[in-house]
């Protein structure tokens, strides 16, 4: 059954390189073995080939307590195969990444808890937009110039937003994900839908679920695991 889970991350200067390793399932997160696909898209020309370049520059030029990037989590609906999957990602991508770099990865891991798959997207991608200026890879991590735009570094898209501002957007960000996902249901002809509201704002009268995690879940017992099941149920 589809579920909507979405949320949006942050990831401090030095982050960057080593998470774009674990989402694309590299080096000592190889074994996890539950990538099903991953790509990526607007790099600059220096790191078309290769995005871990532009985390690895990100990561050693994005101004101090700066975000080098920033990631969207989300459920994806099981409903679909993976070529529809693919579709709907490519999709999901242009509506709320546009032209900024980024890099996606989808898992499949089994659930601790129940045994279906959890399928869903990680797209770290970059708060900075490319304006055709040329600058070296380290000037483009650099506080933008106003003034003059050719001394500084790429213009960061939350910059100068108001906190209400970037609420809003985040409300829009995740209806229009919904109605992304709605389409793409029905579009290969299932019946089940997603809701971006809360269940407040749908009249359900209950608490949402907290996400346990994988450590909270092996340390159940099968009894307390059968009786979390029959009360989510």
């Amino acid at each position: 059954m589809a579920s909507f889970h979405h949320e949006l991350k942050s990831g401090k200067k030095g982050t960057a390189k080593e998470h774009a390793r674990y989402i694309s399932r590299e080096g000592r997160h190889k074994s996890k073995g539950d990538l099903m696909f991953s790509g990526h898209g607007n790099m600059p020309c220096w790191a078309s080939a290769d995005p871990t370049a532009f985390w690895n520059t990100a990561d050693a030029h994005e101004r101090k307590n700066a975000a080098a990037f920033r990631e969207h989590v989300t459920a994806l609906p099981n409903e679909l195969s993976r070529p529809e999957l693919e579709e709907l990602v490519d999709e999901f991508v242009k509506e709320l990444v546009g032209s900024k770099p980024y890099q996606f990865a989808v898992h499949a891991p089994k659930s601790a808890l129940e045994g279906s798959t959890n399928t869903h997207l990680h797209l770290m991608f970059s708060d900075r937009m490319d304006d055709g200026i040329e600058r070296t890879p380290a000037q483009s991590f650099k506080r933008y110039n106003a003034k003059h735009p050719e001394l500084g570094g790429w213009k960061k898209d939350s910059g100068g937003k108001e906190r209400l501002e970037l609420r809003d957007q985040m409300i829009a960000m995740r209806r229009k994900w919904a109605e992304v996902q709605n389409t793409a249901l029905e579009k290969y002809g299932h019946a089940s839908r997603v809701d971006y509201r809360t269940l407040k704002q749908q009249g359900i009268d209950r608490t949402a679920e907290s996400h346990l995690g994988q450590t909270a879940i092996k340390m159940m017992t099968r009894e307390e695991k059968e009786t979390y099941l029959a009360s989510r149920q």
